[in-house]
């Protein structure tokens, strides 16, 4: 290795480490010198490789030599091509194109067998290969391109395909054969050109959340629902009233559905009492209340981990081992939906913890953040507090002979060599540090009512979304709330439980609304022993 290797490369491999962080101005500058060090493409062991926030804008063909990486993070650089040798990362699971320059993916990425997330959002894209090879896609957001047709995604055999966001577009119409996307849980086609949809949609069975906004749709009935309501009633609507390109639809069939619809309608939108009874678990949605705090989100945080949803989990009645079980639950999370925290963070607070007012969400320079961390007793500068963790996290691995980090310590990379890390604040002080750590001061314990419960992403609104679903779900089946919880060799599923969730907004500085959660579109679950009663 040269006397020119860039001591962040130069660093990892001593360490043998297998993530590697390259972001920010410093990288930046080096890049536009020298452009980027061959050096890293001998990195055979990386599994995890980030180069963001650079003006990065050709991907060297070397990028095939690190044939181990699992993940590659490559967004808010100016790339305006790949080379085709990213066909040969076989192992890869997810990659992250967003927010660069991209006119074109090259056909190579189909071979990637093992890809379940690809995000390309916000590009200059107006084609895309057939996927039909990627089977084990789960997520795709191809938003904020310049897409006129329907990208070649269409096959029965993407079964594990539950996300397509082709949000800001210029999509002009939808094939029927969407309907091929059984698995298809959230289609968000907002903001484009369409006019009309086919019926062919409401045949996706596990389609909770279809966003169809912002397009100028001929069915002045139909442009009112979406504006207004909820997806179920969107897509009980199109299964009645928009065209199919098959044939065979008999309309006195239709007629009869739609006064069959008429009926049921009430009961399945609101889940009223009746059915309750039926049904093990309530999860219950009150709206928000002016004594709630908002979070107000600054625009510092935009170019960081900018996305962010809320809520507070009311009525907790904690016992020692319910207790444990939700902390286990938050670490099962950060494994699983969250991919070790790469798509999302989530935090919980005490909310009687938290001063009176709004929570602000925004991103500081490191030695500007004092936070007294979870499980710490002195308050630290997120300087000195990444400075101790690299500490821990190396002394531990030396001690255990191991070439990987544990714990809170494997998570560093996700802030090594930021600028500027993304943080709460509320009353002054700063509440949390995501993706790291939350604040001691207002963690919760075995004595909490009421969580405030945060979940950030650096990747989607939709992500937050999907992963704080899950957080309520696995929450609801805990029995929390029970005035009398369950003893510790209590079936979960033998008892019927409830929990209370009040909404929280998220308001940019001005005060106008940019999310609230949990809205209609959230909470849909596949489970049919849970009912969600909304207020």
């Amino acid at each position: 290795m040269s006397s020119n290797t860039w001591p962040e490369i130069l660093s990892a491999k001593s360490e043998n480490r297998h993530e590697l962080n390259l972001s920010g101005a410093a990288v930046s500058k080096k890049i536009e010198e020298d452009g980027l060090d061959k050096a890293l493409f001998s990195f055979s062991g990386l599994n995890y490789l980030c180069i963001s926030q650079t003006c990065l804008d050709v991907l060297p063909e070397d990028i095939g030599n690190l044939t181990n990486l699992t993940n590659l993070v490559l967004h808010s650089n100016k790339i305006r091509k790949l080379p085709t040798t990213l066909g040969r990362l076989t192992n890869l699971k997810m990659l992250d194109l967003s927010r660069n320059k991209l006119e074109a993916i090259p056909n190579e990425i189909t071979q990637l067998s093992q890809l379940s997330t690809l995000n390309v959002s916000s590009n200059v894209l107006n084609g895309f290969p057939c996927m039909s090879e990627n089977t084990k896609l789960s997520i795709l957001d191809l938003s904020g391109n310049q897409f006129e047709e329907f990208p070649d995604i269409c096959y029965s055999d993407l079964v594990h395909l539950a996300e397509v966001k082709l949000s800001s577009n210029k999509l002009k119409e939808v094939p029927p054969a969407v309907k091929e996307l059984n698995s298809l849980k959230v289609l968000d086609l907002g903001d484009n050109s369409l006019t009309s949809v086919p019926g062919e949609i409401a045949d996706i069975h596990k389609l909770k959340e279809l966003n169809l906004k912002g397009n100028k749709l001929s069915d002045k009935r139909l442009l009112k629902l979406v504006d207004q309501c909820h997806s179920k009633q969107v897509l009980d609507y199109i299964r009645q009233h928009c065209t199919r390109s098959s044939s065979g639809t008999d309309t006195s069939a239709a007629g009869k559905g739609k006064k069959s619809k008429k009926k049921k309608e009430p009961a399945d939108r609101n889940h009223v009492e009746e059915n309750v009874g039926k049904l093990c678990h309530k999860l219950e949605v009150t709206h928000v209340k002016e004594s709630v705090p908002s979070v107000v989100l600054d625009e510092a945080v935009k170019d960081v981990r900018q996305h962010i949803v809320c809520c507070i989990i009311t009525g907790i009645n904690f016992v020692q081992h319910t207790f444990k079980k939700f902390i286990q639950l938050q670490t099962k999370l950060h494994d699983t939906v969250c991919e070790k925290r790469n798509a999302a963070t989530i935090a919980t607070h005490d909310l009687a913890s938290l001063c009176p007012g709004n929570i602000v969400y925004t991103a500081c320079p490191p030695d500007k953040i004092k936070i007294c961390p979870l499980g710490r007793a002195k308050h630290l500068t997120g300087s000195e507090l990444f400075a101790q963790l690299q500490q821990e996290a190396d002394e531990l691995r030396k001690e255990k002979k191991r070439n990987v980090y544990t714990g809170i310590h494997k998570y560093l990379h996700l802030l090594e060599r930021e600028s500027v890390y993304p943080c709460l604040m509320n009353g002054g002080r700063v509440i949390s540090l995501p993706p790291i750590t939350n604040s001691d001061s207002t963690k919760i314990s075995e004595n909490t009512k009421s969580i405030f419960v945060e979940v950030t992403s650096a990747t989607s609104q939709s992500v937050c979304r999907h992963v704080l679903d899950a957080l309520l779900h696995e929450t609801l089946l805990l029995g929390i709330s029970s005035s009398e919880p369950p003893s510790e060799g209590t079936t979960l599923q033998s008892a019927h439980h409830t929990l209370t969730v009040q909404q929280v907004k998220v308001v940019d500085k001005a005060g106008n609304l940019k999310v609230v959660y949990p809205s209609r579109s959230d909470l849909n679950f596949e489970d049919n022993t849970i009912s969600v009663i909304r207020e």
